[in-house]
C-alpha cells in the first residue's frame, strides 16, 4: 500500500484538455497518483472534494507587490498580496522586479528578493523590467536568462521608464537568440503626452480624463509597432494587459500568419467599463489604470478574443494602492494619481462567474488561461499549470455552489477599496493547496508565512 501525505476524493478534476472525476494522492510535494479510487487509510490527511472542481494551481504571471510607483508604493507586500492571492485560488506569481537608472538588473533582483524573502505563502517567480539599456545590461540578460530569469518587460511610456524603439529591437534580438522572452506595456508616449498637457493646461483635471488622454489609438499605435518589430526580429513578443479590439485585431493578424505574439488582458478590461469614471466626485480614481478602461464594445471583443484563442492569458496587474491616502495624491490632478488596481483575489471568481456561467468560455478554456498557457509561456510548465503525475501539488478545490455579492470585507487585500464592489459571484475556492501543503482552507488562512519558494524557470513555449 501506498503511502500519501494527502488525498484529495471524489473530485471533479479540470485540466486544460479535460474533466474527469478522480483521487489524487499527494507526497513529498508531487502528484503521484491519479485514480478512479485510492485507498486513503494511509494518508496523512484527505480531502472529500464531492460535487467540487479540482483545478491546477493558478498562477497570475502580472502583479506589483510593494512596488514604488507615482510618489508612493503599492499597498499590497508579498505577505498580504499572496494571502489575498491564495485566497483567490492562485498558488503562484510573477512579479517586476524594477531596475532604477544606472542600476543593474542583478542590484534590481536582489531588492526584489529582499522584498518577497521568508514573507510569501505562495510560489513565486520575477520578471525583470528593464529602464536603462546599455551593453553591460545586454551582457547581463544573457547571464540571467541562464540562471533562471527568462522573461524581461519594457515600456513603450511613461517619463523615467520607457525605452526606445531600438532598445526594445536590442532587447528582442537577444531573448531571441539566448530563449528568453520580452514583454511589453505597450501605448505610445508621445500621444499620451500631448493630450496630458492638452487637459491640464485646459484645467481638465478630473480622473476621467485620465482615461481621456490615452486613448485606444494610443495603444494601437504601440501594439501595431512592438509586433511590426519582433517581426523584424523574428522573435517572440508578449503583450501586457491588452485593454482594446484595435490592438486585438493587431496580435489576431500577427498570429493568423504564423508569428510567434502572445497577449493577456486582465479581469477590469473584460467587466468594467469606461463609464466608472464617472462615479461621483474623486472615486473616479478608483480605476485610474493604464491602458484605462474602455467603453463596453471593448469588452466583448476580448471576451471573444479569449474564446477564440487569441488572448492567451487572463492575469490582473495587481497594482493596489488606497483610495484615502494614496491616490489622493492626484486629488488636484488626474496626472498625479498613482495608476493601478486590485485584483488579485477576484480573478478565479470573477472568470468562472461571468465567463464559464455564461458560457463565453469553456471550464477547459477557463483552466488553461489562468495557469496552463501562464505556465507554458514562462517556464513552469509541467511543473506546475496541470494536474498531472509528477507535477507540483498545486490544487484549487473550488465550490461551483457558492453564491455571494462582492463586498471590500469580503477580500483580503491590503486596500481600502474594490473595484468589483457589488458584483455577483457563483463559485469560490474552499481549499488552496500549494506543493501539497493546504495554505487556505474553508475560509482560513492555515498556510505559514515563508512556505512560498522562489521560482526559477526554463523551457519558454510560445503558445
Amino acid at each position: 500500500m501506498k503511502a500519501y501525505d494527502m488525498v484529495i476524493k471524489n473530485g471533479i478534476i479540470v485540466t486544460a484538455t479535460d474533466v474527469y472525476k478522480a483521487d489524487i494522492g499527494i507526497k513529498n510535494e508531487k502528484i503521484i497518483e491519479i485514480a478512479k479510487e485510492i485507498d486513503s487509510n494511509s494518508a496523512g490527511n484527505v480531502i472529500d472534494a464531492t460535487d467540487k472542481y479540482v483545478f491546477p494551481g493558478a498562477i497570475d504571471v502580472h502583479t506589483h507587490l510593494d512596488m514604488p510607483f507615482g510618489g508612493t508604493v503599492s499597498s499590497d507586500n508579498f505577505e498580504t498580496g499572496t494571502v489575498a492571492a491564495a485566497y483567490g485560488g492562485t498558488t503562484t506569481i510573477i512579479d517586476f522586479a524594477l531596475q532604477s537608472k544606472g542600476e543593474s538588473l542583478k542590484k534590481a533582483l536582489e531588492i526584489w528578493h529582499n522584498k518577497a524573502q521568508g514573507k510569501a505563502f505562495i510560489d513565486y517567480g520575477f520578471h525583470i523590467a528593464i529602464t536603462d539599456m546599455n551593453d553591460e545590461i545586454l551582457d547581463e540578460m544573457k547571464e540571467l536568462i541562464k540562471e533562471g530569469y527568462p522573461s524581461f518587460k519594457l515600456f513603450m511610456t511613461y517619463e523615467g521608464l520607457r525605452v526606445n524603439d531600438d532598445v526594445l529591437l536590442k532587447a528582442l534580438l537577444l531573448a531571441k537568440e539566448e530563449g528568453g522572452l520580452i514583454c511589453v506595456h505597450a501605448e505610445n508616449f508621445y500621444i499620451i503626452d500631448y493630450l496630458v498637457k492638452k487637459f491640464i493646461r485646459e484645467g481638465k483635471t478630473h480622473p476621467k480624463f485620465h482615461a481621456l488622454s490615452r486613448p485606444t489609438i494610443a495603444e494601437w499605435e504601440a501594439v501595431s509597432r512592438a509586433v511590426k518589430i519582433a517581426q523584424f526580429a523574428n522573435a517572440p513578443l508578449y503583450i501586457v494587459h491588452l485593454s482594446c479590439m484595435e490592438a486585438l485585431k493587431e496580435v489576431t493578424y500577427a498570429r493568423n500568419r504564423g508569428l510567434p505574439i502572445m497577449a493577456e488582458t486582465c479581469p477590469q478590461y473584460l467587466l468594467l467599463s469606461e463609464e466608472r469614471y464617472e462615479e461621483e466626485g474623486f472615486n473616479g480614481a478608483k480605476y485610474v489604470m493604464s491602458p484605462p478602461l474602455r467603453s463596453s464594445e471593448h469588452l466583448q471583443a476580448l471576451w471573444e478574443g479569449l474564446k477564440c484563442g487569441q488572448l492567451q492569458v487572463v492575469s490582473t496587474d495587481h497594482c493596489p494602492f488606497f483610495l484615502k491616502g494614496q491616490k489622493d495624491l492626484g486629488k488636484d490632478s488626474f496626472d498625479k494619481i498613482p495608476n493601478g488596481a486590485p485584483g488579485i483575489e477576484l480573478r478565479l471568481a470573477l472568470l468562472f462567474s461571468y465567463g464559464v456561467m455564461t458560457k463565453r468560455i469553456t471550464l477547459q478554456q477557463f483552466v488553461e488561461i489562468i495557469s496552463t498557457n501562464p505556465a507554458k509561456i514562462f517556464g513552469l510548465y509541467p511543473q506546475k499549470g496541470t494536474i498531472a503525475i509528477g507535477s507540483d501539488a498545486d490544487l484549487v478545490i473550488f465550490d461551483p455552489s457558492i453564491e455571494r455579492r462582492v463586498t471590500k470585507e469580503l477580500l483580503h487585500e491590503n486596500v481600502d477599496y474594490t473595484p468589483y464592489e457589488g458584483f455577483r459571484i457563483t463559485g469560490l475556492p474552499v481549499a488552496t493547496i500549494v506543493r501539497g501543503e493546504v495554505v487556505i482552507k474553508d475560509g482560513k488562512l492555515v498556510g505559514q508565512k515563508g512556505y512560498g519558494k522562489f521560482l526559477k524557470r526554463k523551457n519558454l513555449m510560445v503558445v
